[in-house]
């Protein structure tokens, strides 16, 4: 039995929730979501549950047996757990990944992804206007998939994809509905919008200078979201600052993927500014 499992079994009276990834002790959705279920009342425990990519399939059985309200998936399951699943959204089906379980009345299990909605809500929260505007994604992995695919679906002009790997840049582009292209560095300082999506400055404390971008690229008018949350001001980031552009750190992001993640399980519309404070004191609580 794991850490996971272990934790679970100590709130039997209380639906279960948790995050399955590995490694996921550094998570902040703990904090984030059992903040929201204390707020509206719902009787419910959330916990990380780091799982080997062996184990997955008897954790989530396990999970199913359980007072089951639900679970988030991150690295390195999000794509290995769509088979889990009994029916997909529309979206986690185009992605073939999924972030989030919702188990259903008869006892099937049901995937979407939100990570997408987080990033796009991310934006509108902090006033940027997407409409005719021209986005860059790095990476293509399944969170940058999960982002081509939602601005897909919004009144962007153009979706740029950047990647080492051309072949996963090209499955990426395919997202985009028309609109995605194989992007450059050279095309850098033209776009409006740079969403970054790579494990490039996830680093413990300051940032350590390790960035997707090398700085002279970046330009007043740019906004740039760094899906990286530790540490929440990253070495892109801080560049972009320091260039005149709008700087959005990943939380924003990782709180609005949960939001959507609350109303999927709970129903409820959880207000994001708590929970990003609720992230925030955790952080404080571990000295970062």
């Amino acid at each position: 039995m794991n850490r996971g499992e272990s934790a679970i079994g100590k709130h039997h009276s209380a639906r279960i929730a948790c995050v399955l990834g590995q490694p996921v002790a550094h998570s902040l959705s703990p904090a984030i979501h059992n903040d929201c279920f204390e707020h509206v009342a719902v009787n419910a425990r959330y916990f990380s549950c780091d799982v080997s990519p062996k184990n997955l399939g008897s954790m989530v059985r396990s999970l199913q047996s359980q007072h089951f309200l639900g679970a988030s998936v991150t690295m390195p399951h999000k794509e290995a757990v769509l088979a889990l699943c009994d029916t997909v959204s529309p979206r986690a089906h185009a992605l073939s990944s999924v972030n989030t379980l919702i188990p259903q009345s008869d006892g099937s299990l049901y995937g979407d992804s939100t990570d997408g909605a987080g990033c796009v809500d991310a934006l509108a929260h902090h006033g940027v206007q997407l409409q005719g505007k021209s986005v860059l994604v790095i990476g293509a992995g399944a969170t940058a998939r999960a982002c081509i695919e939602a601005f897909s679906h919004t009144n962007v002009s153009r979706i740029g994809v950047m990647n080492r790997s051309k072949d996963r840049a090209h499955e990426a582009v395919q997202l985009a509905s028309g609109k995605g292209h194989i992007a450059q560095l050279s095309d850098v300082p033209e776009v409006d919008v740079i969403i970054h999506t790579t494990p490039i400055g996830m680093k413990q404390g300051v940032p350590a200078g390790e960035t997707p971008l090398p700085k002279d690229l970046l330009r007043s008018h740019h906004v740039v979201l760094d899906a990286v949350y530790q540490p929440l001001e990253t070495q892109l980031l801080l560049d972009a600052r320091n260039s005149g552009a709008q700087a959005i750190d990943g939380l924003w992001m990782l709180v609005y993927q949960a939001k959507a993640q609350q109303l999927l399980w709970t129903g409820s519309n959880p207000d994001p500014m708590r929970m990003r404070f609720a992230a925030e004191r955790e952080l404080a609580r571990r000295g970062r």
